[in-house]
């Protein structure tokens, strides 16, 4: 499993020029799935993003929890994580999941974020989908499980 995170200040997603999720701050979080996942990496993944200290304390140090800034989470799907672009101009996605095994694990990811204490808005799954955000930093981190 692979998360690129965005701190964020203002982000939306639009399908179809409609609003599907939006929040005032907290992180975007790409989110792509490959074959080998499972619930364990969903897991490791979901509590480490909700334990990660992006925010600046009083002193200026990254010292604060998405949870301790009253923080959101925007997740979207992006199975163009895993495209492979070693070979020729176009990339290969076959490391990205299927969508029957991906979309259950992402909608996990999301309900376990949630059992972490934070609110979660989503895109759709396999939409075409426009994301806005003012990246806030700009931080941004890679969040990938251990297998």
């Amino acid at each position: 499993m692979r998360v690129v995170l965005q701190r964020s200040g203002p982000a939306a997603v639009r399908v179809n020029g409609e609003v599907t999720g939006q929040i005032d701050k907290g992180y975007v979080l790409l989110v792509g799935i490959t074959h080998t996942d499972t619930e364990k990496d969903v897991d490791y993944v979901a509590k480490k993003i909700a334990g990660l200290r992006l925010w600046e304390d009083e002193e200026g140090k990254m010292n604060r929890s998405i949870d301790e800034v009253g923080g959101d989470i925007l997740s979207v799907s992006q199975f163009t994580l895993y495209g492979d672009t070693k070979k020729g101009r176009r990339p290969s996605f076959i490391e990205a999941a299927r969508p029957e095994h991906a979309e259950p694990l992402w909608n996990y990811f999301n309900r376990k974020l949630e059992e972490e204490g934070l609110a979660v808005q989503t895109g759709i799954f396999g939409a075409m989908m426009d994301v806005e955000l003012v990246n806030d930093g700009p931080v941004t981190i890679i969040v990938e499980s251990k297998s």
